[in-house]
């Protein structure tokens, strides 16, 4: 199988080389060769054609050049709209790295320290309490807190809020809650969450959950500006990030991609709940998800990162804040990580994935030590990787996310399957 991928990758290696389309730069890569171009091309074409992905693209920077764009599919089938390099798209939790880079900013100017408790500057939590279980009525029991959610809590996905919908009793009161609808404000969202009891005790868990919305309203409460517009004044508009917003307006929506999802091997269906989330103007500004994006938008913020917080002359960040962000954050004590495994050798920073070593097997996600990354529920992808000065952005509208394996592939495409033997 392994020879027949590699010839296939050579074929359309030698295609390219006589056509020289002009998706393909001609620039000196350590990791972008000309092989690697073909192997990339090779994969994000077969998920097309085995039509388990409707429309595809990405878009690859090595030393501060472009070395790979290329797109295929639609992204939007039913009126023939081929996937270009500026189609918008949902990017779901590649919100989550923006919001805290916004936190940080604040974090630069000393307005807070990582390890005080959120409700010195959010009261909404100050008096929490902890799941323990559900008596012989089905009614939730809860006890004291060990200590208090911290910042740094919020920041790596272990404060202990619930996110799950088959915890007896406190999925019910969760869902009553309806903290994240978006009619909420971010401090309707804070007192609704803070009604809820925690699932677990801060500190001790990595749980996926609504953290990175209260950072937003974190950034809210220390700047003294909604988080929406801050987001903009600090992060978006000084990266010349003009097309990432929650909201896109009317003459940009025929750029807006459909949203597909996948039932079975090569059944896809067109979505129609998300669409009016970025038509409409909505009170929840939220910093785990909701913006949209373009992929040189996208990676304007990767290449921020990779050059360790700046961009052109702008600084968004100092060298050693990116260096924390992109630092493990998870003692060895914090065992239970939902998860998180999957993604192969990773711990958690603030707000990314740290890969703290190389893959095991040939079955783990692909990856340099020292890269950090995330990913969208509708299978986006993005990572900067240090070691190489590589930032990779991975479009795609796919729902459930990635059940077909298309981050391992993409990033096997990219560096060769591991461990590479020619």
């Amino acid at each position: 199988m392994k020879k027949l991928f590699y010839a296939l990758a050579l074929l359309i290696l030698v295609i390219a080389c006589k056509e020289a389309p002009s998706t393909s730069i001609a620039t000196e890569s350590a990791i972008i060769t000309p092989l690697a171009k073909a192997r990339i091309d090779s994969v994000l074409q077969q998920v097309v054609d085995s039509k388990n992905v409707a429309g595809i693209s990405a878009l690859i920077f090595e030393e501060g050049k472009e070395v790979y764009y290329n797109a295929f599919g639609y992204a939007d089938i039913a009126a023939n709209k081929p996937m270009d390099r500026n189609t918008i798209v949902q990017i779901y939790s590649m919100t989550k790295p923006i919001t805290g880079t916004a936190l940080m900013t604040l974090y630069e100017k000393g307005r807070f320290k990582l390890d005080e408790p959120i409700s010195k500057y959010i009261p909404e939590f100050a008096n929490m309490s902890v799941y323990d279980g559900v008596d012989e009525k089905g009614n939730i029991k809860t006890k004291q807190l060990d200590r208090e959610i911290t910042i740094r809590d919020i920041t790596r996905h272990t404060a202990g809020f619930p996110n799950r919908n088959d915890i007896p009793g406190l999925s019910t009161v969760m869902k009553k809650a309806d903290a994240m609808n978006r009619e909420n404000t971010l401090t309707e969202m804070a007192q609704k969450m803070g009604e809820t009891p925690l699932w677990f005790q801060p500190g001790t868990q990595w749980e996926y959950g609504p953290s990175v919305d209260v950072q937003a309203l974190l950034v809210e409460r220390i700047s003294g500006i909604p988080y929406g517009n801050y987001v903009r004044e600090h992060i978006l508009d000084p990266l010349k990030m003009s097309e990432t917003r929650y909201f896109i307006p009317v003459a940009d929506r025929n750029r807006f991609a459909k949203l597909y999802i996948r039932k079975d091997e090569g059944i896809l269906v067109q979505d129609t709940i998300t669409y009016d989330n970025y038509t409409e103007h909505w009170p929840l500004t939220r910093g785990g998800s909701g913006l949209t994006s373009t992929l040189d938008d996208y990676m304007r913020f990767t290449q921020m990162l990779v050059n360790e917080g700046q961009l052109d002359d702008i600084r968004i960040l100092q060298p050693e804040t990116v260096q924390l962000m992109a630092t493990n954050h998870l003692a060895d004590s914090i065992t239970e990580r939902s998860w998180l495994p999957t993604k192969g050798q990773v711990g958690f920073g603030i707000d990314f994935a740290v890969r703290i070593a190389p893959p095991k097997t040939p079955e783990e996600n692909n990856g340099t030590v020292g890269e950090f990354y995330w990913d969208g529920a509708a299978s986006t992808l993005f990572w900067v990787d240090p070691a190489n000065k590589l930032t990779a952005v991975l479009f795609v509208q796919l729902f459930p996310y990635d059940q077909i394996g298309l981050h391992k592939k993409f990033r096997d495409a990219v560096y060769g399957p591991y461990p590479f033997k020619d």
